[in-house]
């Protein structure tokens, strides 16, 4: 049988991977992180509602991150990850220089690449002035000339929601098709214009947005413009597991129970790899609980391994000692009390984010 390299590989080292590294690692487990080194808000300058780190740069966030899990013996590496397959012991991960990689479980935390509509200055002016969460942005444009572009009839949420930043909102409606009578109310009622004109580009001057031209030339005054764009999970080196996923407005994602888990026994995932609408703080939580869960799994794991192992040794009894029995039955109750704890803590946490 073939001798894994790590206790657990995770892929992606972002928020979500780094967190459960971090948990990993304070549990004294062997830790791979491999990071292709493209985290989806490297557009943006700051990032905001992250408690204790508002306004902190992405990237530097990342770097403080990467030295606190190797502070815990935590191992990172600039690497992109071609396929995963399932070995007799585990897990085995193949890179793109031809590396190959084993480990006892896996965390898929490799996030989602945003697809943005094809309108020229569009991929330019991603994460600064045209946005998509109001949320991560809304306050740094509060009370300008804001504009919502749809891709899709999920723009009308955004529609709806960017008036609570300013009230001065145009929705631009082209891509999405038309507007439902009582939806249109409501955005009248909100003073929310409506225009369906084709965007053809962005206009930017001095580095900065200052209008959307529509087809037949004319240019809308706008300061920053809120789009969705179509979100791809970034989990093809797990398509030979056939893992279950569920469909929603956004796409087609990994579905995962409370921990993180996938439906296969060894892997685990977090961040929005498995969720559209999880931030930067909500993927360090389902970070944090698929690390200590894992670290769980394995250590339920390790003692069958023990036991096993301590049976098939000469002389070894058939029948286990009233002392071996009590302390089977002490570790079960705690990590089944543990685990139990870890699920009830997470979701009080998932409410209160």
């Amino acid at each position: 049988m073939e001798n894994n390299e790590w206790d657990v590989i995770i892929i992606g080292g972002g928020a979500a991977g780094l967190s459960a590294a971090l948990m990993l690692g304070r549990a004294l487990r062997k830790v791979l992180v491999l990071d292709g080194g493209s985290p989806r808000n490297r557009f943006a300058s700051h990032m905001h509602g992250v408690l204790g780190n508002e306004g902190a740069d992405p990237l530097e966030f990342l770097s403080r991150a990467r030295a606190e899990v190797a502070g815990y013996g935590v191992e990172v590496r600039s690497a992109v990850v071609n396929q995963v397959s399932e070995t007799a012991a585990g897990i085995a991960v193949e890179t793109d220089d031809g590396g190959r990689l084993t480990a006892r479980r896996l965390i898929a935390s490799s996030g989602v690449r945003d697809d943005l509509p094809e309108i020229p200055g569009m991929a330019q002016r991603w994460g600064r002035d045209v946005l998509h969460c109001p949320y991560c942005h809304g306050w740094e444009v509060r009370g300008k000339r804001l504009a919502v572009l749809a891709t899709s009839p999920m723009g009308i949420h955004q529609a709806q929601l960017i008036p609570q930043w300013s009230p001065d909102v145009v929705f631009f409606t082209a891509l999405a098709g038309p507007v439902d009578g009582d939806i249109a109310a409501q955005l009248a009622a909100r003073n929310v214009s409506r225009d369906p004109r084709p965007v053809t580009e962005l206009v930017v001057s001095d580095d900065a947005l200052t209008g959307i031209r529509v087809e037949g030339g004319e240019v809308v005054d706008v300061d920053a413009v809120f789009t969705a764009a179509t979100l791809i999970p970034q989990d093809g080196y797990l398509a030979g597991f056939e893992l279950e996923r569920e469909d929603s407005a956004f796409g087609s994602f990994l579905k995962v129970d409370p921990t993180g888990r996938t439906s296969h026994p060894r892997i685990w995932a977090a961040g929005n790899i498995t969720s559209p609408g999880a931030n930067v703080p909500i993927s360090i939580a389902a970070g944090a609980m698929a690390g200590g869960m894992i670290n769980a799994d394995l250590v339920t794991e390790d003692f069958a391994l023990a036991a096993a192992s301590a049976e098939s040794l000469p002389g070894a009894s058939d029948e286990s000692s009233p002392a071996d029995s009590a302390l089977a039955s002490a570790v079960s109750a705690e990590t089944s009390t543990a685990a139990g704890a870890t699920t009830s803590a997470a979701a009080g946490e998932e409410r209160a984010s």
